[in-house]
């Protein structure tokens, strides 16, 4: 059939200036398969400072697209139109069996679609061709997606896991993304060797839990199928306790009674997109192959290197060094890609090192203030402050918007090439580590009882950009 679609005032919105909208044929994937968005327009009567982009919201793992239920009205005053997807295989979208693709299917032949370094001995050829066949279940069903949307190019802004699968679709389709905006991305740093190292000193306790859930991840053991395993009460307990612990900001109880039951309800419908964990990422959430080394090789036709802004929250648990360190790998390339500019122009040879026309993306580091994993939830209105900054919107804001804070790695901020996306002072990597609190890597630098230097420059920027 033609599909349903409803529309409703979004609350909080006296004057009606924004409407939601519902499909429910959204565009089948080429299965046949639908992906089910959740869809916010501004009237053409109403006056919004938008964007000249669609905004495509990717959620997390194990989430759905309600998960941005606190943002798209503030956010819809800013794009003009607002798609928040449920991914294929997840929430209300088709939910096929996992192993539709194989590592025979063409979209992993054809390797000029796929940015996967042929060369990078550290990765099997079976692990890409696993890794890509789980990538191609959610990128090919969003790309039929956007293609039943007639949407030329869209500012793609994923979350977590969404933030991953961001990064593969821009890789295969860039010329569809205008802008890639990365929410607290899993899978970007390479493992270390002090991650492993870390888990021995921990008390015995924590380092059997540990090795429980690494053994039931390599054996495809998910967080959903785990529930689905337990009685009622007992699993649905376990999500209300998640809600209620992992997320403080919210104090609202009907507010955390819903997002509980529909975390809940998203969990018990049969398992399909939550099979894709231990293909893409390893026990740990490190993935198979890191995007640190895969976002500095995005190719666009627009001359100038796509924009990549990466965002994570003051208290993250995804390492922000991860998108420092991007930031600092396509720097480098960016000198290099210009360097060979010159040599061609003052050779004027056209032909030689033809990739060098398209030049390594431009990567940007903002901090989102009393944030955790899930910016979105925790902090709002920091949240869409960040998104707006992150698709050029900063000068239209209201003024009493929290604003993020903007990081450069040390490299890159000592050269005169860099731009900033923010209209205040940009952090260095001293003053980040000042800001981050995540547990994952400032908490072996205390134990080592390195104090920071309170006097120190970047510490005062870092109060200047809170106050």
């Amino acid at each position: 059939g033609k599909g349903r679609k409803l529309w409703m005032p979004l609350e909080g919105s006296p004057s009606s200036s924004a409407y939601r909208k519902y499909d429910t044929h959204s565009g089948p994937s080429p299965s046949g398969m639908t992906v089910i968005p959740l869809e916010v327009q501004t009237p053409n009567n109403a006056t919004a400072n938008e964007s000249n982009y669609s905004l495509i919201l990717l959620h997390g793992y194990a989430n759905g697209s309600l998960y941005f239920y606190r943002n798209l009205m503030g956010l819809s005053h800013h794009f003009g139109s607002i798609y928040a997807l449920d991914m294929l295989g997840w929430g209300l979208s088709s939910r096929p069996k996992f192993d539709l693709l194989t590592a025979d299917d063409d979209t992993i032949k054809n390797n000029d679609r796929i940015n996967i370094n042929d060369d990078d001995d550290k990765v099997s050829i079976e692990t890409k061709q696993k890794v890509t066949s789980a990538e191609s279940f959610f990128v090919e069903s969003l790309e039929s997606w956007r293609q039943h949307h007639n949407l030329p190019k869209m500012t793609l802004a994923g979350h977590s896991m969404g933030g991953y699968l961001s990064v593969a679709y821009a890789e295969r389709y860039p010329q569809h993304v205008e802008r890639l905006i990365l929410i607290s991305p899993v899978g970007v740093p390479e493992r270390q060797e002090e991650d492993d190292s870390k888990i021995s000193t921990l008390p015995f306790y924590f380092r059997y839990m540990i090795k429980m859930s690494r053994y039931l991840f390599n054996r495809g053991t998910t967080p959903g199928s785990f529930l689905r395993s337990l009685p009622f009460s007992r699993s649905k307990k376990m999500v209300d306790g998640y809600i209620l612990n992992r997320l403080p900001a919210i104090t609202c109880p009907e507010e955390r009674k819903h997002l509980s039951e529909y975390l809940y309800q998203n969990s018990m419908l049969p398992g399909s997109g939550e099979c894709c964990l231990n293909e893409i990422l390893t026990a740990g959430a490190f993935a198979k192959i890191p995007l640190v080394n895969r976002i500095p090789d995005i190719k666009t036709d627009n001359g100038e290197g796509m924009e990549v802004h990466m965002v994570y929250g003051q208290r993250d648990w995804m390492d922000f060094r991860g998108g420092l360190e991007v930031q600092r790998l396509s720097y480098k390339k960016r000198v290099e890609w210009e360097r060979l500019k010159q040599e061609r122009k003052q050779q004027s040879d056209t032909t030689a090192n033809t990739n060098s026309s398209s030049p390594p993306p431009r990567i940007f580091v903002h901090g989102v203030q009393d944030a955790s994993h899930l910016l979105m939830l925790d902090n709002s209105q920091g949240f869409n402050a960040a998104l707006i900054i992150a698709s050029g919107g900063e000068a239209k804001m209201p003024p009493n918007m929290p604003l993020p804070v903007e990081f450069v790695c040390d490299e890159f901020a000592q050269s005169a090439s860099y731009e900033s996306r923010s209209m205040r002072d940009v952090i260095g990597e001293e003053g980040a580590a000042e800001f981050f609190r995540g547990p994952r890597w400032n908490r072996g630098r205390k134990q080592e009882g390195q104090e920071a230097d309170t006097g120190s420059l970047e510490e005062k920027k870092v109060e200047e950009q809170l106050a």
